[in-house]
């Protein structure tokens, strides 16, 4: 019985498992403006004189289209929710405000819209997200 065969398996497993953790974070790393990158690189150094395939093209060109879309469909869905945030931030300004926990009460003196959402600032300086639960008069 040898040990060393198990030994090797068992790194080649380590070994592995260390390459896919790589891999996973460096896809995490990865967004639309990589790809878009990576597409253009391609796309510039095609040997032109061995044209590719047109519906690889085609799909290439449809890849880069679907991407640009999503970059303005996520802006665009940014935009709308500030907006919301401001004009629900307009109504509660001079009311009094509950939190959900009901733990912190008081009149709202401003609102500033951070990535979480509108944060309302109440005259005690307590700090209350206008989030579901939230009770204002």
């Amino acid at each position: 019985m040898t040990v060393d065969s198990t030994t090797s398996a068992t790194a080649g497993t380590t070994a592995t498992g260390a390459a896919a953790k790589a891999g996973s974070s460096v896809a995490a790393k990865l967004n639309s403006d990589t790809f878009l990158t990576l597409l253009m690189a391609q796309l510039k150094n095609q040997d032109p004189t061995k044209p590719m395939d047109s519906t690889e093209y085609v799909g290439q060109i449809a890849s880069f289209t679907q991407v640009e879309q999503a970059t303005k469909t996520n802006q665009k869905l940014d935009s709308l929710l500030a907006s919301s945030f401001l004009d629900q931030a307009d109504t509660v300004i001079g009311r009094t405000l509950t939190s959900a926990d009901g733990t912190v009460t008081g009149t709202v003196q401003s609102v500033r819209v951070t990535s979480d959402g509108a944060l309302a600032r109440l005259t005690n300086g307590a700090d209350v997200l206008l989030a579901s639960g939230v009770v204002i008069q």
